[in-house]
């Protein structure tokens, strides 16, 4: 009878009836830059709205991101503290994410190159010092994103991102918080049913060339080690990916300093508002204002972004974002 009675474990220790096990302890790798580097600045174009289940930023500053490596699923928390950088990560992917750990965050990144011959950009990159420009190393999880963002409204884009990679990922390895998960593999996304996608609000011409994609991956992913315009032309051979779609990818997978994007509904009338007063700007006159920024384009664009000059709204809040030019 007294072990009817016995004291039993208390209920957060246990799940499912078998305790749970503190989390393993991750790898670890410290990296000290050369320089100001704003972790939010540069990882924050990998996040793909606020509840990206790929991407997390913590109270502490701390950034989390769930990420399928060529070694497999990883999961990598960085911190930046007093001048340093440090890199925890976790599962099969481990290892490759803290090799690349200063690489993704910009070690790579010649922002010195940028001369700028403007007022605005010179004052915004003098404010803005620890932008450093991300390279991921990782081609598929930049392009499947970009490709939901076609011709859609961000909230839409978001939203499928988000649902798809929830219901078909992965957990994200170790203690990762809330609900992270990993995007699919390659193989997952093309088994992905017509109403799913359907569910997901992904009309059938962005899953199809989603689905196109996925069954090239590993020549696109091989597109990580070539440079950025040579990557771009390999993207655009996949019927429904053009230079807007090639131009976001590169921009996250390759740290591509000059891939502006072009094609985009706003991005044009902000680039000639701020650098030459035309809030009617189309791609030829942002390109005109962007040349002689040649080889530093997409930065200069970044800081036009980031200085908050843009002209007053002429659409709906959530317009169409990416306009393709196949």
């Amino acid at each position: 009878m007294a072990g009817r009675f016995a004291p039993r474990p208390p209920r957060a220790a246990v799940r499912g009836g078998i305790p749970r096990q503190p989390p393993a302890p991750g790898r670890v790798r410290v990296w000290v830059p050369d320089g100001p580097l704003d972790l939010g600045l540069v990882l924050g174009p990998l996040r793909r709205g606020p509840g990206d289940p790929t991407f997390r930023t913590m109270p502490d500053g701390s950034v989390w991101r769930a990420s399928r490596t060529p070694a497999g699923p990883g999961t990598l928390r960085v911190t930046a503290r007093g001048g340093e950088l440090r890199g925890e990560a976790w599962g099969p992917g481990a290892e490759w994410l803290l090799e690349r750990l200063p690489r993704m965050l910009g070690a790579e990144d010649e922002s010195a190159a940028f001369v700028p011959r403007h007022r605005l950009l010179a004052l915004t990159a003098h404010r803005r010092p620890g932008l450093r420009l991300v390279r991921t190393g990782l081609v598929l999880e930049s392009l499947i994103p970009s490709v939901l963002e076609q011709k859609v409204t961000t909230l839409e884009a978001y939203q499928a991102w988000r649902l798809l990679v929830r219901k078909f990922g992965e957990p994200a390895p170790g203690p990762a918080p809330g609900r992270m998960c990993v995007m699919p593999s390659a193989r997952t996304w093309a088994l992905i049913p017509s109403w799913e996608w359907h569910l997901a609000g992904v009309d059938n011409k962005r899953a199809s060339t989603i689905l196109r994609a996925v069954r090239v991956a590993a020549r696109l992913e091989e597109a990580a080690g070539m440079e950025p315009a040579a990557a771009q032309e390999r993207l655009e051979l996949v019927s429904g990916i053009g230079p807007w779609t090639s131009a976001e990818t590169v921009q996250r997978s390759h740290g591509a300093p000059d891939a502006v994007t072009v094609g985009d509904l706003h991005l044009p009338g902000i680039v000639g508002f701020a650098l030459g007063g035309d809030r009617y700007a189309d791609d030829a006159e942002m390109l005109r204002l962007l040349e002689p920024y040649a080889g530093q384009r997409h930065r200069a664009a970044r800081l036009v972004l980031l200085s908050g000059r843009v002209p007053g709204r002429r659409a709906p809040r959530m317009a169409p974002r990416g306009i393709e030019r196949l």
